[in-house]
């Protein structure tokens, strides 16, 4: 007899508000909250899987209405497949969504928490047999000095002690900015993200100004463009601070060229840029080249954030951890498995993702779950 229980009986797709404790500033443009959208998937035994797409429309081009659209084109013709062929439905949303890496993310997940609940199994558990403990590091967004000042004071005190610090617009700001860090944050790791906003010789000269003061970051994110590949290898080749690619690199394709090009010594991985599987791919393909990994994501609820988690958790093979964006929501993290110092303990999730989706979503088109 067919086991219908893992179809797929309904969907829906919501906006996910939430407001900022304070503005989200990159180099690229600044969140003043965050609207993402969540995806509910509902199967044939009442399960219901949550995934959440997060928009960055200033860094994938993205955007609200376009993404409910195709979640809702997707989820249509996905109603009454089965959840167990999640390889060939993974395939085919890459195929008609490949620009639209965050509709892709949003259905896996909720196709993985609705199976995980399904089987009575963690989604970590799809990825490991361990759920190693993450240590997130705190994201210092570009502000002011004495907004900086404060905000390092408050993170430190709360048990921080990796501190990614937003840069690219100003340098000597950017400077000064780091300054403080070094100064407030004992004994702490500091990360820079320039999100593409400065050059091969500048960002060169910037680490050679840091280095005169005695200031030797531990890692330097997206300094360049994205497509300027040559300025990864030219920075990864002149300084001894590791280099990470973020924006250059969404996909395999994309990781096999950082390879090839010896670009870069390590890898953001989000799942909005490539969704759960081929993060997934990514993650294995570069550790087995001796690529450092990073786990990233975009502006997320701990919907999102705690589902990027649990591959990091079940792979093991991070070393570095920036999913701090729960703690950017004025309504505070509301996460079982976060603690205030940013760990991430997933043992005690027992099915699914384990996060049910934050209250406050309005309806924005779609089947309602039947």
């Amino acid at each position: 007899m067919q086991d219908n229980n893992f179809n797929i009986s309904g969907f829906s797709v919501s906006i996910l508000k939430k407001e900022l404790i304070c503005p989200f500033r990159t180099s690229l443009g600044e969140h003043k909250n965050l609207e993402n959208i969540l995806f509910t998937l509902k199967l044939e035994n009442g399960t219901e899987g949550y995934g959440e797409a997060g928009i960055a429309t200033h860094i994938t081009g993205e955007t609200v209405e376009a993404t409910s659209k195709n979640l809702n084109d997707a989820g249509n013709r996905l109603t009454g497949a089965d959840i167990r062929d999640y390889l060939s439905i993974s395939a085919e949303l890459n195929e008609t969504l490949p620009c639209n890496k965050s509709a892709v993310a949003a259905i896996e997940m909720a196709l993985f928490d609705a199976l995980g609940k399904s089987l009575g199994v963690p989604l970590w558990n799809f990825f490991g047999n361990v759920p190693r403990k993450l240590a997130s590091d705190i994201t210092i967004v570009i502000s002011g000095l004495n907004e900086t000042e404060k905000t390092i004071k408050k993170f430190y005190q709360q048990g921080f002690r990796s501190f990614k610090v937003k840069i690219g617009n100003d340098m000597d700001a950017d400077f000064k900015r780091i300054r403080i860090i070094k100064k407030i944050a004992k004994n702490s790791k500091i990360y820079l993200d320039a999100n593409q906003g400065y050059s091969a010789e500048e960002t060169l000269r910037f680490l050679n100004l840091l280095k005169k003061v005695d200031i030797t970051p531990d890692l330097i994110e997206q300094p360049v463009k994205k497509n300027d590949w040559e300025g990864l290898r030219r920075i990864t080749k002149s300084s001894k601070v590791p280099v990470c690619a973020d924006e250059s690199v969404a996909s395999v394709a994309d990781c096999i060229k950082a390879i090839k090009e010896k670009a870069v010594s390590a890898i953001n991985i989000k799942l909005m840029k490539s969704g759960l599987i081929q993060a997934r791919e990514i993650a294995l393909l570069a550790a087995h080249c001796d690529i450092d990994l990073m786990i990233g994501g975009m502006l997320e609820s701990s919907l999102a954030m705690t589902a990027s988690a649990h591959l990091a958790a079940g792979l093991g093979c991070f070393k570095y951890v920036d999913l701090d964006t729960p703690f950017f929501l004025r309504e505070g993290t509301k996460n079982p498995y976060l603690n205030s110092r940013g760990i991430y303990d997933l043992a005690k999730v027992k099915r699914g993702i384990g996060i049910n989706p934050l209250a406050g979503t309005s309806s924005h088109g779609g089947s309602s779950p039947k």
